[in-house]
């Protein structure tokens, strides 16, 4: 019953992460602003490492885990150097 239970919530949740990711990919293309296409660059690179972590605990492999760190440490470092262009217009100071 257990066993069961948490397949269809891993099953669940793959289908709402990838929603979330297509919604985010479609903002991504067609964003009014430059602003709007970071925000969902943001919450793709989000939705990744949350894919990843699920995919870890799915197949109880411990490198989806280290993929997830490191799609989070590269995610949160260009959403820094995006941001840091779209309001000095450069990234190196």
């Amino acid at each position: 019953m257990m066993t069961t239970l948490l397949e269809w919530s891993i099953a669940f949740a793959f289908i709402c992460i990838v929603l979330a990711m297509v919604l985010c990919a479609i903002r991504l293309l067609l964003g009014p602003a430059a602003h709007d296409r970071v925000l969902a660059l943001d919450t793709l690179w989000m939705t990744a490492m949350l894919l990843a972590l699920m995919m870890g605990i799915r197949f109880g492999d411990l490198i989806y885990f280290d993929a997830a760190m490191l799609i989070a440490l590269l995610g949160f470092v260009s959403t820094i150097a995006l941001t840091k262009f779209l309001m000095r217009g450069e990234i190196i100071e």
